[in-house]
């Protein structure tokens, strides 16, 4: 029988990929957006690459009466929620927006949840809930230090949220994936990464460099206590990141997950500094980046990495793609959004 998931924020980044992947996997996929950090164009691409329509309403999910006639139409028997602010810089500059919005979204969801017999969650959690780890790489039992952002700060109380509410309901299985960072775009460049306004993250502000969109590409800080100086990331790639929500989602369905709650990290486990992967995607696209060190960005961290033992292990998850690749994909999804040959 196949499984019914309610996909939230489905038509942004990462929503968009992990459908695909549910899709080709056999589930039934029912997706909401409100459309305030995503496009519609991300649903026609989006269906071009499963050749189906996708079952699509308008909902904001902090809006609870919107939200539960969605719960009234349709029979779920599984969540992932995607929905929710995810700007660092952004955070810092305006923390009501984050506090009210991302807190908010999911409380309602798990309210419903209840409320409608719903059993799995699938949490998009972030690598932003160790802060700046003392020890790295960082493991799930990497102690959490204070978060350096807003942003952060709501990926802590949602999985602060999801740990007391598996305590009280016995009924929710819930599993929070702390990605590190997602990049690239789908290997058709039909879906990709499309911020709306200047990008808040590195690699669409590294494409729209290269596409002219931008004058040039600021690299927030060189004196970090790094290498080369530019902070250390773990890059991963948005299929499959995408692919590690297919799993923990049927994790739950078949009754493999060992808790009620579990967290897992989704990263590669490869640190890789800022400057080095600008100069990766140079190499790779044959081509030079207008770009200059700027101020350090406020909420950044100097240097985290994942350690992915336990999803490797419990999951059977392993990031699979080079980051050669991920960064040639997204520069392939950028021309194509561009009309660049």
């Amino acid at each position: 029988m196949k499984n019914n998931v309610l996909v939230t924020g489905g038509a942004g980044y990462i929503g968009t990929h992990t459908i695909v992947e549910l899709i080709s996997s056999g589930y039934n996929v029912v997706v909401i957006d409100n459309f305030s950090n995503s496009e519609k164009t991300a649903l026609d691409g989006l269906e071009k690459i499963i050749n189906q329509k996708v079952t699509f309403e308008v909902v904001d999910c902090c809006d609870y009466l919107a939200l539960e006639n969605i719960f009234k139409n349709y029979k779920f028997d599984s969540v992932m929620h995607f929905a929710g602010f995810k700007a660092v810089g952004e955070s810092v500059a305006n923390p009501l927006k984050y506090y009210s919005n991302n807190l908010q979204s999911m409380m309602n969801v798990l309210q419903l949840m209840l409320k409608y017999g719903v059993s799995n969650f699938v949490f998009s959690s972030s690598a932003t809930v160790y802060g700046q780890p003392e020890v790295l790489p960082a493991t799930e039992l990497t102690p959490l230090q204070k978060a350096t952002s807003p942003y952060g700060m709501t990926k802590q109380m949602g999985e602060d949220i999801l740990k007391d509410s598996a305590a009280a309901h016995s009924e929710l299985n819930m599993i929070a994936l702390r990605y590190f960072n997602p990049i690239g775009a789908h290997p058709s460049a039909l879906i990709g990464e499309l911020p709306k306004g200047a990008p808040n993250n590195l690699v669409p502000y590294i494409t729209q460099t290269a596409a002219g969109i931008r004058k040039e590409l600021s690299i927030m800080g060189n004196d970090y206590n790094t290498p080369d100086g530019t902070g250390l990331r773990d890059y991963i790639d948005v299929v499959d990141l995408a692919k590690a929500h297919v799993v923990a989602i049927t994790r739950m369905i078949e009754k493999k997950n060992k808790s009620n709650y579990e967290f897992f990290n989704v990263g590669t486990g490869i640190p890789v500094s800022v400057l080095e992967l600008v100069q990766k995607f140079e190499k790779v696209n044959n081509l030079k980046l207008n770009y200059v060190i700027a101020p350090r960005r406020d909420g950044d961290v100097e240097k985290v990495w994942a350690d992915t033992t336990l999803a490797n292990t419990e999951l059977g998850w392993k990031a699979e793609m080079t980051i050669e690749q991920t960064l040639e994909n997204a520069w392939n999804w950028e021309k194509k959004i561009r009309g660049i040959k």
